[in-house]
């Protein structure tokens, strides 16, 4: 029988966090998308997949256009490859797209307004930022308030009218998604439910069904649906009256995993619903109000909170044991601190608050 642990283990080398992949963008077409909520915290978690995390990969990625960041999936930014990006928001853009319509107040008349101005503003300077975004739709007398354009920009993007520029100065900027990325191949309905399902699953499995739909925003039946359709080149097992599927060939991390220091929007986290907790095979992480802390896994699973606080000179590391870290955890978190410290080109700051 596989065990929790082995689940855990397994998306471990799924996930590339035991298997890399060779830079940023191979490793985001690999995952299908990454969560991006925070770009900081998320240009980690893209790369502690790669072989050599480097931070001018993902941003160079970024600015050629080859991924993009941008809502798909569920209301939340991900990192996207610009190969995947008008399928997936297309598929998943229908359910989603509600959450920004029922919370945008504009009359229809004035919305009109909006998009119009939006969409000549960026034609006419692409790469502009949400707040010379601001100032440009001020200038023309339709002011918004920064909640209401943050939603409006969404649920464009959900529209396929804009899509993340190159950034600049750090800063996400926005351009014109038919100027970014080509049109490409039209992909019909069950088509891509059929490479949703088996890119998730041979980049998160092994994983259920309700995971897919909530990873994806899918119904259930579509979910089950979308895996049928890919079933003959998958297998499954049962575990504890829940089936996972994965790719043929994969196979849980053979060795012990390092730890490794991850935000908790990481798709080892965020990637399942469903099964998210064979990330805790112990039951030592409190099942409470989610926290926005980080976490530490060590063999894949989780043993404590983690924040992380980022200066010119050094990161600081706090970690708050769920349970006692013996020996030989403590330095595979020491390992892993060193790690995304070099990443960073900081100073990595290891501080334990109990435990």
């Amino acid at each position: 029988m596989t065990a929790l642990r082995d689940i855990a283990r397994w998306r471990l080398r799924s996930q590339l966090l035991e298997a890399p992949a060779a830079d940023a963008e191979t490793a985001v077409r690999t995952m299908l998308a990454v969560q991006a909520e925070n770009p900081a915290q998320s240009a980690w978690a893209v790369a502690a997949r790669t072989t050599s995390p480097d931070q001018g990969d993902l941003g160079k990625a970024l600015a050629d256009g080859r991924v993009v960041r941008t809502h798909v999936l569920r209301p939340t930014w991900h990192y996207v490859h610009a190969d995947d990006v008008r399928w997936l928001i297309a598929l998943t853009a229908p359910r989603v797209l509600p959450v920004f319509d029922q919370q945008l107040q504009p009359s229809a008349d004035r919305m009109t307004d909006l998009i119009d101005a939006i969409g000549k503003a960026v034609a006419g300077t692409p790469g502009l930022t949400r707040a010379e975004i601001a100032v440009a739709l001020a200038e023309g007398g339709l002011e918004l308030p920064s909640s209401q354009l943050t939603l409006l920009l969404g649920r464009l993007e959900l529209h396929r009218m804009i899509i993340s520029g190159a950034p600049r100065d750090g800063q996400h900027t926005y351009a014109l998604m038919d100027d970014r990325v080509p049109a490409g191949e039209a992909v019909d309905r069950d088509d891509a439910l059929a490479r949703l399902a088996f890119g998730y699953l041979a980049s998160h499995g092994p994983a259920t069904d309700r995971d897919l739909a909530y990873w994806a925003t899918l119904t259930v039946t579509d979910a089950r649906r979308a895996i049928s359709a890919v079933s003959e080149r998958l297998e499954c097992f049962e575990h504890e009256e829940r089936t996972y599927w994965h790719v043929p060939g994969s196979a849980p991390f053979s060795g012990r995993s390092p730890a490794h220091l991850l935000q908790i929007l990481d798709e080892m986290y965020r990637g399942y619903q469903d099964s998210r907790w064979v990330l805790d095979a112990e039951g030592v992480v409190p099942r409470a109000r989610e926290s926005s802390m980080g976490m530490v896994l060590c063999d894949g699973q989780i043993v404590a909170g983690m924040r992380r606080s980022v200066s010119a000179a050094k990161a600081v590391f706090t970690v708050s044991p769920y349970r006692r870290l013996d020996g030989r955890e403590r330095a595979e978190i020491e390992d892993a601190a060193e790690r995304c410290g070099a990443f960073l080109g900081v100073e990595p700051v290891l501080e334990f608050t109990s435990g």
